[in-house]
């Protein structure tokens, strides 16, 4: 498990990654799904697509989440999606307009998965950009470890 995050200027950019010992297909297809976000998210507590099944550019799911202390509601939308390579989504909305990537490659022994954040925080909270990155990457590592442990087989919060 690795990750790094940075903030210039006010910015946040966290990369984190883990290797998932499952093929390609099965990790992208378990992570890209929305309705399986509350599962290996520590902080989102709902997910609800407000477009048709399917995912896809232009689709977009409402999420219920929690960090920092903070009930956050923002909606994200698909801009890129290629199955079992990368998905791209970004959100407007909240104190932290964000894009958030993922990618996906075999690796000896199974999948990395990478996870990227990034975004520049508004308002007040441009001024705790570090802080802000630092716990992102936290919480990324663990998100991340999280599915693993899915989809690996052990215990978790559900599936």
């Amino acid at each position: 498990m690795s990750g790094h995050g940075r903030s210039r200027r006010g910015r946040v950019d966290v990369l984190t990654e883990v290797v998932v010992a499952r093929p390609v297909d099965v990790v992208s297809a378990y992570a890209a799904d929305p309705a399986r976000a509350p599962h290996w998210y520590r902080n989102i507590d709902s997910v609800e697509l407000r477009t048709g099944p399917g995912l896809r550019p232009g689709t977009r799911a409402a999420f219920v989440a929690h960090f920092l202390g903070r009930r956050l509601e923002y909606e994200y939308e698909v801009v890129e999606f290629v199955p079992g390579e990368r998905l791209v989504m970004r959100t407007a909305q909240g104190p932290f307009p964000m894009q958030t990537v993922y990618t996906w490659e075999p690796v000896p022994g199974g999948t990395r998965m990478t996870l990227r954040n990034s975004g520049e925080p508004a308002g007040f909270a441009r001024f705790g950009a570090r802080v802000l990155a630092a716990q992102i990457r936290r919480a990324n590592r663990e998100d991340l470890r999280a599915l693993r442990t899915v989809l690996e087989g052990g215990p978790h919060r559900g599936t």
